[in-house]
């Protein structure tokens, strides 16, 4: 038998353990001092320490004596230091998790020091040997226990640098194909981290794996941003062999190490909870490329194309950090460019949050001459404009690296070749996140060298970033034609709107192009797509919880969407963004936004339960926004190339039950993706999928579904009809197959719904819906296929009866002898089995965050296993699920009516204060308070499974918020009865 010990987890020690060092590049070892040891495996059991400690006390110890004079000289201060890691672990009660990891990375990284000089001076404590790798000890272990031998965790896997746990592995077995390495992930994020995170202080990053998809993420990332790691040459996944090749690249001891030192950051987020940031594999590979050019002196240039959304912004942080912190480059100037006058760009946000040692901003022509002028040696910001003023030679030192966000716009005005002749000598490495095209050939010159094959340095293509879910797919729908405008009209506004034009500029020549600016502009046309705009949207996108940018031809247009909005949906939902002089000459002078408050309109954008839910933009927000509760973007401009790539890439950014982004397109720019797209690159091509397509994959999709379920009788309701239907489904390998179509189809459906194609086919979704989810695991393993149900097929599964009215009569059935012995001696224990298994799936469903049920969902998985391969009669099954019975019964008697009600009463309280704002009350533990006490008046058993029990507790909802506290907010309302629907 396969089981995760002897294949998964034995696969994980044997590649760890095996020749290491032969798979290393000379040149990336060059920075490295000494030969690189490998891991060397020690079972835990031999490793000298208690199960109640974090680290190994004696391994630490001796790397202290080792790596420090100071201590060598009197190794009784190595206790002194022990002393002091071991109350970081204590403190993460009281610190939370990622401040004491971030407290102990100071440590590890050498940044502590103790007065051990001679004369009580500081002396910096070195935990870990950066600079002679060979210095260290590294160990492997698996099935680590923490912290008691019994009813302690377990662990998989851990690897050990001088006896610090630096990084945690969980492996399940690969035979069931819908446990997957999310399960292994949700172990460590939902439950040791939870319940252990003393064992997380030290941690640099954790993985999982089921033996075909390896992942990783740092303290408290959530699972869904978990990333692969692949390298550039092999990107395949699904086998074991795949996962070796990720184990062997990344878990190397110098790769550990170089993440913990270079690769890391710790930020403070909007809602000001501070968080771990740690690299994707494109950012570690495109960052230490770079650092390798700079080391060895050439080539001095190098182009760096990855995909919008693909974090560069974080790309350079890394590299800038390393490039400072590196012994062979003596202190040296790095430049970030970014091309935007305003330097609080998403790279400063970038940098600044992530509290970046030694960075400035060089505002103006001025500021940049004087710091290169004065040989500053630190990481300067500032625009590329800047060189375009500038004239002649800024400073010829060599050991100035220059960083340029966005490389193909250096094209305007040819500033790549000033801001070579300002830098003579610098290194020039150009990062883009579009394409270069056949015109684009400044950008080559200035930053492709030679040296790189189709002049890239490092790719990153969008179908990686899909494929790495680091973005989402992007959709587009076309809208009906008569609201098109002619195709001339169209390529002159093209030809007028030129790039390197100023804002003004750009409006005078729209007058100009007039034809086009008429047609746009006219009031019928205006009226038509502002209403369908909103009907689309409060259809298609509000019901997801996500929001809409709105794109318009310039200002002007800006003012009549805006106007025409304000009348359908009130001026609350939506907001101007553009640039304006604000002189008493500007028209527009009544949109200007300072600073500060265009700052805080976007962060009330990207507030899900904030009224705002459109941006109007024209040109400004169209690079380097980022939002990624933004899904849709309705495109009423004429635009190409970069400027539309870039555009459209607003939508794709990863978020929580987002599938793909969507662009409305009113102009038809899209009917020719091949002009509107025009790279070189083939596949860029591929970026947008046109609704249409996944309109004719649909009877293909539900047409595979049904396949499962040859001759059932699909109108016939209750026990009878889904165990006909269950039948069909009789072992795990058959219901995964199911899940993996059924989620094909779903997928189908929240990105179509409510298009009136879903109608045929919407009786056959609601009786798939009902199937899956009545065969879906209990303890909610295999959350990959097994997904959560979307938005609108919720609400569909709702407007009718739920699985859940299925009689159940549990209780009975356990407590009363007779109904057993009759059940015993039914006819067809098979028949009775499955009804019980029925109402048990039902009953966990309702505890599925209480570990206790969460064991017993997981012991009826087993048993069902059992029976399917034979192992366990029908009789014995159905003795088996009754004595299982019983005890989720008697599970249920025990949990406190206190704790359950606490627990809700928690929830809405911890809803109310996320939404706190000026015109919500601050009152919240009376509001709390008077919804739980009317709710659970009019409430009872079974409420959610009828309308009218929905519609009572709605009312009695409304009286408290909208009545007694006068919250006039759908969204809150709707998310306080989704809570009260799971907690009551």
């Amino acid at each position: 038998m396969f089981n995760e010990e002897n294949t998964v987890e034995q696969m994980v020690l044997d590649t760890l353990c095996g020749s290491v060092t032969s798979n290393m590049v000379a040149e990336e070892l060059a920075s490295y001092g000494g030969e690189v040891k490998g891991w060397r495996f020690v079972s835990a059991e031999e490793l000298p320490r208690q199960h109640s400690d974090v680290l190994v006390d004696s391994m630490v110890r001796d790397a202290l004596i080792r790596l420090n004079p100071e201590i060598k000289a009197q190794p009784d201060r190595a206790d002194e230091v022990l002393y002091r890691l071991r109350t970081i672990p204590l403190s993460v009660q009281s610190e939370g998790l990622v401040r004491a990891n971030e407290l102990f990375a100071e440590w590890l990284r050498g940044e502590k020091s103790m007065p051990f000089g001679e004369r009580g001076e500081h002396a910096p404590v070195r935990l870990i040997d950066f600079e002679d790798l060979s210095n260290n000890d590294y160990v492997v272990t698996n099935q680590w226990i923490y912290p008691v031998r019994e009813g302690g965790r377990r662990f998989d896997i851990i690897l050990l640098v001088n006896g610090i746990p630096l990084v945690i592995g969980e492996v399940k077995a690969p035979s069931r194909p819908a446990v997957t390495w999310v399960d292994g992930a949700s172990d460590i994020h939902n439950g040791y981290e939870q319940s252990v995170p003393q064992m997380f202080v030290p941690n640099v990053f954790s993985f999982a794996t089921e033996g075909k998809c390896y992942r990783y993420g740092s303290v408290r990332m959530p699972l869904d941003i978990w990333g692969p790691w692949h390298e550039s040459e092999n990107k395949a996944e699904g086998t074991l062999a795949d996962v070796k090749r990720s184990i062997r690249s990344m878990l190397r001891p110098h790769v550990v190490l170089d993440i913990l030192q270079n690769f890391t950051l710790f930020a403070t987020d909007k809602k000001h909870r501070r968080i771990k940031i740690i690299c994707r594999y494109q950012q570690y590979e495109g960052a230490n490329l770079m650092v390798a050019r700079v080391v060895k002196g050439y080539p001095k240039k190098g182009l760096i194309w990855h995909f919008q959304g693909s974090g560069k912004s974080l790309l350079m942080v890394f590299a800038a950090q390393k490039l400072r912190m590196h012994r062979k480059l003596g202190n040296p100037t790095v430049m970030i460019v970014v091309d935007r006058i305003d330097l609080d760009t998403q790279i400063t946000a970038t940098f600044n949050a992530a509290d970046i040692p030694n960075m400035i901003g060089a505002a103006t022509r001025q500021e940049l001459q004087s710091l290169l002028a004065a040989d500053t040696r630190k990481i300067i910001i500032t625009t590329i404009h800047k060189f375009g003023e500038a004239d002649g030679r800024l400073n010829e030192r060599s050991n100035i690296i220059v960083m340029v966000d966005e490389a193909h716009r250096t094209q305007e005005g040819d500033l790549g070749r000033k801001m070579r002749d300002a830098l003579p000598n610098a290194f020039l490495f150009g990062l883009t996140g579009t394409p270069i095209n056949k015109r684009d050939r400044n950008t080559f010159w200035a930053f492709g060298a030679d040296e790189d094959e189709q002049g890239y340095m490092s790719r990153y293509s969008f179908q990686d970033s899909i494929r790495d879910k680091a973005t989402l797919p992007l959709h587009f729908e076309a809208v009906d034609v008569k609201l098109h405008i002619n195709k001339d009209a169209i390529d002159e506004a093209y030809s007028q709107m030129t790039d390197e034009l100023s804002e003004e500029d750009r409006d005078d020549l729209a007058k100009r192009a007039a034809k086009m600016a008429v047609l746009i502009k006219a009031p019928v046309r205006v009226g038509a797509i502002c209403q369908h705009i909103v009907k689309h949207f409060q259809e298609r996108v509000e019901p997801n919880g996500f929001k809409a940018q709105v794109v318009t031809f310039d200002r002007e247009c800006c003012v009549l969407y805006k106007k025409a909005m304000d009348e359908l949906v009130g001026p609350e939902a939506s907001a101007i963004v553009m640039h304006t002089a604000g002189g008493k000459s500007d028209i527009y002078a009544e949109w200007k936004l300072a600073k500060d408050e265009e700052e805080k309109l976007l962060d009330r954008f990207r507030d899900p339960v904030d009224p705002l839910k459109f941006l109007i933009v024209t040109s400004k927000l169209l690079t380097g926004f980022d939002a990624p509760i933004l899904q849709v973007m309705y495109l009423d401009k004429p635009m190409k190339d970069h400027n539309l790539l870039q555009a459209i890439c607003r939508t794709n950014r990863v978020y929580p039950d987002k599938t793909h982004g969507l662009i409305v397109d009113y102009l038809g720019i899209f009917d020719d993706v091949a002009t509107a797209l025009d790279f070189d690159e083939k596949a860029v091509q591929k970026v947008i999928t046109n609704l249409d397509e996944l309109k004719k994959e649909l009877p293909g999709v539900v047409t595979r579904c049904l396949a499962f379920f040859p001759n059932v009788d699909r109108t016939v309701g209750g026990y009878e009809g889904l165990i006909a239907a269950q039948d069909c489904l009789p072992d795990n390998e058959t219901r995964d197959k199911f899940a993996a179509v059924y989620s094909v189809f779903s997928r189908l459906w929240e990105a179509l719904s409510p298009d009136r194609c879903l109608g045929p086919y919407e009786k056959d979704y609601k009786w798939l819906t009902q199937v899956y989810e009545s065969v879906k695991p209990p303890s909610g393993n295999g959350k990959l296929l097994w997904h959560a149900l979307g938005a609108k097929t919720i609400e569909l599964v709702h407007e009718n009866v739920h699985l859940e009215t299925v009689r159940d009569d549990l209780d009975t059935l356990v407590m009363d002898a007779e109904v057993l012995e009759g059940l015993l001696d039914a006819k067809d224990p098979d028949k009775k089995s499955k009804e019980i298994e029925i109402k048990l799936i039902a009953r966990l469903r309702k505890h599925k965050d209480n570990p206790k049920f969460v064991a017993l969902g997981e012991r009826l998985e087993k048993l069902k296993e059992r029976h399917e391969q034979g192992l366990l009669h029908s009789l014995d099954f159905l003795k088996e699920l009754l004595t299982l019975a019983k005890e989720v019964v008697q599970a249920e008697k025990q949990v406190d009516p206190v704790d359950e009600q606490a627990k809700a009463k928690a929830a809405l309280t911890e809803l109310f204060a996320e939404v706190k704002n000026g015109k919500t009350p601050m009152v919240i533990e009376r509001i709390v308070t008077d919804i739980d006490e009317i709710v659970r008046l009019v409430r009872f058993p079974g409420w959610q499974n009828t309308k009218a029990g929905e519609r009572e507790v709605q009312k009695a909802l409304r009286k408290v918020i909208y009545v007694k506290y006068q919250v006039k907010d759908q969204d809150l309302f709707d998310k306080a009865f989704g809570y009260i629907r799971q907690y009551y």
